[in-house]
């Protein structure tokens, strides 16, 4: 399979010709770092469902210029689209839940801070974070064939955000990951199961705190189990997306 590359603009729709372009600086270093020559065979996508097959024309020392040959649609993404609303792990295990839930076809990822987070940014910081993490995804997306990048949200406060959610639209179902709701995600899954949107709630290790849950509570959110056993903050809405993605298989 060709190399794939973000292109973080849209790419010409092909309808009769073909055509040359030079890359944006992003893909073109990556091209250039890969030691891509010219006529490699090379796919390209800009996140609008779309592929472009194509290969190198020119490398120069900024510049790399392609020589586009044909575009088609791919359908790679889940039916349903589902975001996971989290509070951020520590550690840069935030890295890790973006990439996985990447791979996994979330449509969105929601980073947070709650009363328990211990990562907490703000600002400038922020923004970096927010930066990081969409490179991130558009390098998982690359990789697991994806034509589409979720959509990363800016760091919020957990009251903030569900604040701002406003009411549930119709097709969609909230899930509040709790270790002691009493019921299971498969039974609640079931009974939802007309559902074209997830959106899935998270907390820190230590979970969210009894006010916390009843805020969500008051926005629709239904509190579910996974099981026995205590997940990390990390582990648990990817466990819930990958339930899901396997459920569509």
């Amino acid at each position: 399979m060709p190399p794939r590359f973000f292109v973080d603009t849209p790419l010409p729709q092909l309808s009769v010709d073909t055509s040359d372009l030079s890359l944006p600086p992003a893909a073109a270093r990556h091209v250039q770092v890969l030691r891509l020559q010219p006529g490699s065979p090379i796919t390209l996508f800009d996140g609008s469902g779309f592929e472009w097959q194509a290969e190198v024309a020119a490398m120069g020392r900024s510049e790399v210029r392609v020589h586009l040959q044909a575009r088609q649609l791919v359908q790679r993404e889940l039916r349903q689209h589902i975001t996971l609303a989290l509070a951020m792990p520590a550690n840069d295990r935030m890295d890790g839940v973006v990439e996985k839930a990447t791979e996994l076809g979330a449509g969105g990822i929601q980073p947070l801070m709650s009363e328990r987070s211990v990562l907490r940014l703000s600002g400038e910081r922020a923004e970096k974070k927010q930066a990081h993490w969409r490179g991130v995804a558009v390098a998982a997306a690359e990789q697991c064939g994806r034509t589409r990048i979720p959509e990363i949200g800016a760091v919020q406060s957990l009251g903030s955000w569900l604040a701002g959610l406003g009411p549930q639209p119709e097709g969609q179902r909230r899930w509040l990951l709790s270790p002691t709701a009493a019921q299971p995600l498969q039974t609640l899954a079931a009974a939802q199961a007309e559902a074209t949107r997830t959106l899935v709630l998270s907390g820190p290790e230590g979970g969210l705190s009894p006010a916390e849950e009843e805020a969500a509570r008051a926005q629709g959110f239904v509190a579910v189990q996974l099981g026995p056993r205590i997940l990390r903050a990390d582990t648990a809405p990817l466990a819930v997306l990958g339930w899901l993605a396997l459920s569509e298989a």
